[in-house]
């Protein structure tokens, strides 16, 4: 009762450093920061900030701790991208082919997806440091079964989108299967390089391909699409992520994915995972 006790005050005390760090280096900016652009990047930038003081201050060693050593992790890095190109190639072929999307035109600027890129980078960053590698994280060294806390992690990640824009029940439950998607490898490697990747080329293909992200348009997309009715195949106006055929694939490639990391740790245990640095000698 204690180490969980323990655990959730050191959650608060994250989400309370994150937030005060947050609102005083932001302030600042708020009085000559114009257009959507910068008013993003400041807002990420200052949640990556939060997040890293936040986590300088909680732990030991914490880019080890927290799982951020990018030692042997390339292919992790090139494994979470080809997974959320591959899914969202799935998923916008089929749904162009059942015509519940229609590409009414094409275009690129250069500056724009490479700041979108920026952009996710800093969100993929900020959300993985704080819901897997902090939140997951700890439960896991308080000794919570794997997969209860990777589904209370998910859970908390979905509810932190709560007041995102057409935000209803399938992208909840969506959001949810995403966080356990994005830490299925994590329950195992203790390594946050495979999700970091993952979370970035979604939200930055999804937001290409022209979908919603999340609810929200950032404004940089490869295609307009038009959606000749919101459903359940093309996910509406919160994007792919409140569609049923994102539901589908997510689980599909969360099984592989556990399956694969398990398979993995059986094999190689000596290289399985990274302790938490507290528990382990320099």
């Amino acid at each position: 009762m204690k180490k969980i006790l323990f655990l959730v005050l050191k959650i608060v005390a994250f989400a309370l450093i994150t937030t005060i760090v947050m609102t005083l280096v932001g302030l600042p900016f708020v009085a000559f920061v114009k257009g959507e652009w910068a008013t993003w990047l400041i807002d990420k930038a200052t949640f990556s900030l939060g997040v890293t003081v936040a986590s300088l201050f909680l732990l030991k060693q914490w880019w080890r701790t927290l799982g951020l050593s990018m030692r042997g992790r390339g292919r992790d890095v090139a494994s979470g991208m080809a997974v959320a190109l591959l899914i969202y190639l799935i998923g916008f072929l089929f749904s162009w082919a059942l015509g519940a999307i229609e590409v009414l035109d094409v275009h690129f600027v250069a500056t724009d997806v490479m700041l979108s890129w920026l952009l996710m980078l800093l969100v993929a960053y900020s959300e993985e440091v704080a819901l897997r590698g902090f939140v997951l994280g700890q439960m896991l060294d308080a000794g919570i079964n794997k997969f209860v806390a990777l589904c209370l992690s998910s859970l908390l990640f979905s509810l932190l989108h709560l007041f995102n824009p057409e935000f209803s029940l399938l992208p909840m439950i969506n959001i949810f299967l995403a966080g356990v998607l994005l830490g299925a490898s994590y329950i195992y490697t203790r390594n946050l390089w495979f999700p970091i990747s993952l979370h970035l080329f979604w939200n930055w293909t999804q937001g290409l391909l022209g979908f919603q992200v999340s609810g929200n348009n950032f404004g940089a997309s490869l295609f307009t699409l038009r959606l000749p009715e919101e459903n359940l195949i093309n996910g509406g106006a919160f994007g792919f992520e409140g569609s049923l055929l994102c539901t589908l694939l997510m689980l599909l490639f969360t099984i592989l994915i556990l399956r694969g990391a398990s398979n993995q740790c059986a094999s190689v245990p000596h290289q399985s995972s990274e302790p938490s640095p507290e528990h382990a000698d320099e």
